[in-house]
Order: structure tokens, then C-alpha cells, then sequence
């Protein structure tokens, strides 16, 4: 069924949590009543539930003074964190929002993508994600690069009707701001 099949009903919906909400880790999946509970794509919005799951007792969590503009409020407040999954060794420092409990939320994320990658390299929906996009973008810079092509193409094929038709009117001895 289509997400916009979905949006069609007058039914309401009903909001089902499962796994870890508490941690931001999973998105609440959306259903319809009487429909079977599975993950599906509501107003645009992706959600990625194949990702690995990360286990709290394998994360180092500290919280470390930011760097950047900010002044005062930057240099006085431990709201960085830096966030390590012992495992993989993978590290990860988010300072992107001046609140803890947020800084705190993207950096699982951030890990939590980057743990996926780590252990399952080019099947990781991350990675497949991120291909895309790069497909994507070297798409619109190839149509870009044809109609700037065609575009000049079409300039020149102009300035020579125009080169051919300003010796034609000066061929028959009309004066050139005097054509029919």
C-alpha cells in the first residue's frame, strides 16, 4: 500500500511503540486499524529499523566543554559529548545543539549509523543511502552539463541565422535597420 493510499483513510491512526523509544534509537511505526504492525513511511520521513541496535553496556559516554562560536555560554558548559563504542572503537563528538539530552540523542544516532557501516560495510542501508545520493548528484550534474550544451548550441545555430540573414539584407542593398 502506497504512503499516499495510507494518508487517504478517515480512520485514525493509531501509534504502536516498540523497542528502545526511550533512547531515540527506533521511530514509532504507524498503522491502521486492523492492519498488521509493520514500519511504514509516513509524509516523506525514512525510517531505518534494519540498523544495528547498540547496546548501552558496550558505550563510554562523556560530557566535555564544546569548541566554536558560542563565547561564554561554549566555553563554561560541559555539553559535548563524546560517545565511544568499545567493540569497534568507533568514536563520535556531537556538539551540534547546546542541550545535553539532544547532543546526547544525535550522537547515538550518529554512532548507531556508524557501527552499522563498520560491521556491515556495503549492505548497511547507510552506505546503500548514501551511493544513491551520489548517483543522484552525478545525474543532475550530467543533465546540467547537457543543457548548458544545448544552450550554447543553440546560441551559436541563433548568431548565424542571424550573421546569414544580416548579409542577405545587405547583399540586396537594403539598409541594415530597414528590414521586411
Amino acid at each position: 500500500m502506497s504512503t499516499q493510499a495510507l494518508l487517504r483513510f478517515s480512520a485514525p491512526l493509531i501509534r504502536i511503540c516498540s523497542g528502545n523509544w526511550g533512547l531515540g534509537l527506533q521511530k514509532p511505526a504507524l498503522r491502521l486499524p486492523g492492519m498488521a504492525a509493520t514500519a511504514v513511511q509516513v509524509a516523506g520521513k525514512k525510517d531505518c529499523p534494519a540498523l544495528l541496535p547498540l547496546n548501552e553496556r558496550e558505550l563510554e559516554e562523556q560530557f566535555v566543554k564544546g569548541h566554536g562560536p558560542g563565547g561564554q555560554a561554549t566555553n563554561k558548559t560541559s555539553n559535548c559529548v563524546v560517545l565511544k563504542h568499545v567493540p569497534s572503537g568507533i568514536v563520535v563528538k556531537c556538539h551540534q545543539t547546546r542541550s545535553v539530552d539532544q547532543n546526547r540523542k544525535i550522537a547515538r544516532k550518529i554512532l548507531q549509523e556508524k557501527v552499522d557501516v563498520f560491521y556491515n560495510g556495503n549492505n548497511s542501508p547507510v552506505h546503500r543511502e548514501k551511493l544513491e545520493a551520489e548517483r543522484r548528484k552525478r545525474e543532475r550534474k550530467k543533465r546540467a552539463k547537457e543543457t548548458l550544451e544545448k544552450k550554447r548550441l543553440l546560441k551559436e545555430l541563433w548568431e548565424a541565422s542571424q550573421n546569414i540573414t544580416k548579409k542577405r539584407t545587405e547583399a540586396a542593398g537594403v539598409p541594415g535597420g530597414f528590414r521586411e
